[in-house]
């Protein structure tokens, strides 16, 4: 049956100039029209590729979003009345258009509206920011645009809350909004803030049909030193991870809020501990955390946003969404099979388009994994591994203006052992870069670079991961003021490898 309500068919092609003008004005119309940068993929598929279903590969490219954007509905409410009265544009100030627009401008394929919560906000969410999200989709339809919302987690920090593309989309987030934010209730519930609420959530969300994911946001923001945690805490993680493993999928790697050092401010907000070479902690620091969750087996992954609110050249601390950070899925140009890909690890991320397209796989005797998925080797040989990395560098000036290089690629390989003695473990102290590569070390085939490795006599279960940077940095160091355009890297997410 055709979902008419949310259907983008032909006759968005006949939206004229003028209503784009009127919804996002005429600076974002004139971008609307722009080439886009930064070697965006190709954004129309045939209706061959959109009849794929989950785990068919078929018409699969990475394509280029943004899961953390923030509207003019991330607003205000006066609780001085009853109900608390909301106003728009009060900590964002773009229309829901104007981010797609911008958006496509900068060469993505999908992006999420993530607003802000509050008291009632899930009443506003569904009668006054989804009718704009409709009308957004109409004028924008080569820009994929998810529903969901910068979810207020019960005792955690902000989380995006990703809701399948359906008619009654809506709906469900109404039902999660309302149900368990932790700020929605009016007068405030002291008893939505807790860590048991949150499990309750994730619990609520796996059960449902249509399954949401949820991504932490900016984990360590709150962090008040190097290891020393705040609102997100690794116990939290992994509770919620046990709880709703297909649900709660992992937290962003490279926050938004980048062009801080561009007004005076931090690099992601993060004016506690910084972040380093713009990549939280929890993901930077090898052998930390995200180390930590991965030698337990965990599939949990990390991704890049823009957290955008007010551009920096406006006062703000943000780029527009596509601008700076990328989250790259391997998919069809379809929602289903996007959320499929983050759910499942098909994600690379990079900042400053630094390269455009990358590839990791794990062989032996003929058989291959890649990113997100699990190669399985026998115990009966002496296996050796061999690591096979892509990558594609930009072709043309990023959104600076600039052509950055690739200066080193580093392979990072840690032991899957189980479950951590204690949910508050946040160091794998088996995780190594084991090896590091210039460009002596790549080679070109077709407009990439090929880089191979092997891992000699296997023995155990495992997991690799790549990173590489602009910089001469051998780790990211802990970020000032310099530009972020300075300050280039890209992560992969892990392959596993299992031996049986």
């Amino acid at each position: 049956m055709t979902d008419k309500k949310n259907s983008e068919g032909p006759e968005a092609a006949a939206i004229s100039r003028r209503r784009l003008v009127k919804y996002a004005g005429v600076g974002a119309t004139l971008a609307a029209a722009s080439p886009l940068v930064g070697g965006g993929s190709a954004v129309a598929d045939s209706g061959e590729n959109r009849r794929g279903k989950a785990g068919d590969s078929r018409g699969r490219v990475w394509r280029a979003g943004d899961h953390h954007v923030h509207s003019e509905y991330s607003g205000a409410f006066d609780t001085t009345k009853n109900p608390p009265v909301f106003r728009k544009g009060a900590d964002a100030v773009y229309p829901i258009v104007t981010n797609a627009i911008m958006a496509k401008n900068f060469g993505l394929d999908w992006v999420m509206c993530t607003d802000h919560g509050g008291p009632t906000h899930s009443k506003v969410n569904l009668e006054q920011a989804y009718p704009d999200l409709l009308r957004s989709r109409a004028l924008v339809p080569e820009v994929l645009q998810f529903w969901g919302m910068e979810f207020d987690a019960p005792a955690m920090d902000h989380h995006t809350l990703m809701i399948p593309h359906h008619r009654d989309e809506a709906q469900q987030l109404f039902e999660l909004e309302s149900r368990f934010a932790k700020y929605d209730p009016f007068p405030a519930d002291a008893g939505r803030d807790t860590e048991a609420k949150m499990v309750e959530f994730l619990k609520a969300a796996k059960d449902m049909r249509r399954k949401p994911l949820v991504i932490a946001h900016h984990a360590s923001r709150s962090a008040t030193g190097l290891g020393v945690y705040g609102q997100d805490t690794p116990r939290e993680f992994r509770n919620g991870n046990n709880a709703a493993p297909d649900i709660y999928i992992g937290f962003e790697g490279a926050p938004g809020h980048q062009a801080g050092p561009l007004n005076g401010g931090a690099r992601g907000g993060y004016g506690n501990y910084p972040t380093h070479g713009g990549f939280d902690q929890m993901t930077a620091l090898v052998g930390g955390l995200w180390d930590s969750l991965l030698g337990e087996g965990r599939r949990w992954w990390i991704t890049a946003t823009s957290d955008s609110h007010v551009h920096w050249t406006r006062g703000g601390s943000d780029f527009w969404p596509g601008e700076y950070s990328k989250t790259h899925v391997l998919a069809r140009q379809d929602y289903a099979d996007i959320m499929d890909g983050l759910r499942n690890g098909r994600i690379w991320v990079g900042t400053g388009d630094l390269i455009t397209g990358l590839g990791l796989t794990a062989s032996s005797r003929g058989r291959a994994a890649a990113m997100g998925e699990t190669l399985t080797v026998s115990a009966r040989d002496r296996t050796d591994v061999d690591i096979e990395i892509r990558f594609r560098p930009l072709d043309g000036k990023n959104a600076n203006g600039d052509r950055p290089e690739v200066r080193r690629v580093d392979l990072i390989v840690g032991r899957v052992t189980g479950p951590a003695a204690s949910l508050d473990t946040d160091t794998n102290p088996t995780t190594k870069v084991v090896a590091r590569f210039g460009p002596g070390d790549w080679h070109r085939q077709k407009g990439e670079y090929v880089v191979r490795h092997t891992l000699r006599n296997v023995e155990g279960d495992l997991y690799a991961r790549v990173r590489g940077t602009s910089t001469d940095e051998a780790e990211p160091l802990a970020d000032g003021l310099e530009s972020p355009w300075d300050d280039l890297w890209f992560y992969s997410n892990p392959v596993f490898v299992e031996v049986r």
